[in-house]
């Protein structure tokens, strides 16, 4: 696992967790724009970016991974952790580990309830269809043809097309298929998580699958304090991805909510 930081290491601490598939650049927008107020960690996931010569192996081991840094780097602590996707379950792992690792968290389009027939049908894509779907060729047509089907404000600017086109094609088949089997149907909430003293927000997108709706429904069940948000008009991980200033108008008054400016790790 590798960590990007922006910002000043005497800030308060806030992680972003990448999706499924993509690196460390997927929050690099809303880090830039977090950093004169936090210190902002941006790790990559095993399997993936920079890291994917590294196997991927569960949601728990990048949990234990996550946490090693957290204990080494920033006190045991961090002021807010976030994610998306696959990140967003990994957010959910860490919070069931330590009541107390973080004061706010957002979880943003993840799946706590397992469902391995949509699992084994990913799979399936992949072992069919997975050396063309994500190669170069592949992922310059995706990039091309994103002006004809997303709205200007969702374009990739230049800079993370380039780790895209870097980062996509090199993601090897093995780390889909671990991801595929852990995160969508083996990845069950813990009871623990009901003890996390971090105030949290659980996003989905309007047009997000069902599945998703439940486990943000579930996770609220175990922590009542938690907050819904659905995002009108969105899919999986718009705001992430391709939104990052309307994720930062949703994200940063959370993140401010009830907190001094003076804030500690």
């Amino acid at each position: 696992m590798r960590f990007h930081t922006l910002g000043d290491r005497r800030l308060p601490a806030v992680m972003l967790i990448h999706g499924g598939g993509n690196a460390w650049w997927n929050y690099l927008r809303q880090a830039r724009a977090l950093s004169e107020r936090y210190h902002v960690i941006l790790p990559t996931l095993d399997g993936h970016g920079e890291e994917c010569a590294v196997p991927y192996v569960s949601t728990e081991q990048e949990a234990d991974a996550l946490l090693a840094y957290i204990d080494e780097h920033c006190g045991g602590h961090l002021f807010a952790l976030c994610g998306v996707s696959l990140g967003g379950q990994i957010v959910m792992e860490l919070l069931s580990r330590r009541p107390d690792l973080a004061r706010k968290a957002i979880v943003d389009g993840s799946l706590c309830i397992p469902q391995p027939v949509m699992g084994w049908l990913c799979m399936a894509s992949v072992w069919l269809a997975g050396r063309w779907m994500f190669s170069q060729r592949a992922c310059r047509l995706q990039l091309a043809l994103m002006p004809r089907v997303l709205p200007a404000a969702m374009q990739f600017p230049p800079e993370i097309q380039a780790h895209y086109l870097e980062d996509l094609p090199r993601t090897p088949r093995r780390t889909l298929y671990a991801m595929y089997r852990t995160y969508m149907m083996r990845y069950r909430l813990k009871e623990s998580i009901s003890a996390t003293r971090a105030q949290v927000m659980y996003w989905y997108g309007e047009k997000e699958m069902k599945c998703v709706k439940r486990s943000a429904r579930l996770f609220q069940e175990k922590v009542p304090s938690c907050r819904i948000y659905e995002a009108k008009g969105c899919g999986h991980g718009y705001l992430a991805v391709y939104l990052p200033e309307e994720w930062m108008k949703v994200a940063v008054p959370f993140l401010e909510e009830g907190e001094g400016r003076s804030e500690e790790k």
